[in-house]
C-alpha cells in the first residue's frame, strides 16, 4: 500500500515538472522573460519560477491566465504529444516582445564597474588572499546577488564560465585603462608559494555612485567571502546555479539566479509570495 502511495506521489511530481518545463518552453518561444509573464498573469515572479521548476502546482485560474498569455489551450498543454511548435505562430515568434527581452540584457556601466572594483579593493586589498581569483568572484557574487534581490543590474558586467569560475568580460581592458590613468596598480606576488596577481587602489571609490541597497549587497559579499582562499571561493562558485547551468566558455545568464537554492539564494521567496 505504501509503495502505491509513493508511486502516486512520484507521478504527481513528474507531472508538475513536465508542466513546468512546457510552460518555460512556451514562455521562451514567445520571447517573454519570467518578469514579463509574471506581470501578465498577475503572479509573483518567485511563484512562476517555482511552477517552472515543478515545485509548485497550478490552480485552474492561473492555468487559464497562462493559456491566454502564452497562446495555448489547456487540453493541448496536457496532451501526450505536446509540442511548442504546434502551439505557437512561427511568423510572430521573433518579433513578439523582442524589445523587452533586449532591454533586460546586461549592459556594462563602466563607471559603476570601476567604482565597485575600487570599493572592494579599498576593503580587501590589504588581505593577502585577495588576488585576481578572489577579486573576480567578489565581483561576480556582488553582481548576481544584487540581480536576484532586486531584479536590476548592478554594474551590467557580463561573465563567462571558465575553469576557475565566473570571470567578468573586458576585465583586463578596464584594469589596463585604470592603471594608465593612475587609478590602480598591478603587482605580482606569491601566496603560499603560488604566483598571484594583486591590485592596489590609488584613488577612492565614489560612494555617491551607489544606492544604499547596492552598497549593502557588496558589503555582505565582502563580509562573507573576502577571507576565503582562491580555491575555496572558486569551488563555492562552481556550485552556484548560474555557473552550473552554463556551458564552458559561454556567457552566464543572470536569469539563472532565480533557480538558486540554499545557501546561494539571497532572497526570501516565501515572503514574496505572501
Amino acid at each position: 500500500m505504501q509503495h502505491l502511495v509513493n508511486e502516486r506521489n512520484m507521478n504527481t511530481t513528474i507531472l508538475q515538472q513536465e508542466i513546468g518545463q512546457r510552460i518555460a518552453a512556451l514562455r521562451k518561444r514567445k520571447g517573454l522573460s519570467q518578469e514579463n509573464l509574471a506581470k501578465l498573469i498577475q503572479m509573483s515572479r518567485p511563484s512562476l519560477t517555482q511552477i517552472e521548476l515543478g515545485n509548485r502546482s497550478i490552480d485552474v485560474i492561473e492555468l487559464q491566465r497562462l493559456s491566454l498569455a502564452l497562446g495555448f489551450s489547456m487540453d493541448a498543454l496536457m496532451a501526450q504529444d505536446f509540442s511548442i511548435y504546434d502551439l505557437s505562430d512561427p511568423d510572430q515568434l521573433e518579433k513578439r516582445n523582442m524589445l523587452e527581452e533586449r532591454i533586460s540584457l546586461p549592459i556594462l556601466h563602466a563607471d559603476k564597474f570601476k567604482n565597485v572594483l575600487l570599493y572592494i579593493l579599498e576593503k580587501c586589498a590589504g588581505k593577502p588572499n585577495v588576488g585576481e581569483t578572489v577579486l573576480n568572484k567578489l565581483l561576480y557574487f556582488s553582481d548576481f546577488n544584487y540581480y536576484e534581490m532586486y531584479e536590476e543590474h548592478l554594474t551590467g558586467a557580463t561573465y563567462r564560465k571558465l575553469p576557475y569560475g565566473p570571470v567578468p568580460q573586458n576585465m583586463d581592458s578596464v584594469i589596463d585603462q585604470m592603471i594608465r590613468k593612475g587609478e590602480l596598480r598591478r603587482i605580482k606576488t606569491n601566496y603560499y608559494g603560488l604566483p598571484q596577481t594583486r591590485y592596489i587602489p590609488l584613488i577612492k571609490s565614489d560612494l555617491a555612485q551607489f544606492k544604499a541597497s547596492e552598497k549593502e549587497i557588496i558589503d555582505r559579499v565582502i563580509d562573507q567571502m573576502s577571507d576565503w582562499s582562491g580555491t575555496a571561493i572558486s569551488n563555492y562558485s562552481h556550485k552556484d546555479m548560474p555557473w552550473l547551468a552554463s556551458k564552458e566558455g559561454e556567457e552566464i545568464d543572470y536569469e539563472l539566479v532565480f533557480y538558486r537554492d540554499i545557501p546561494y539564494t539571497v532572497r526570501n521567496y516565501k515572503e514574496d509570495e505572501e
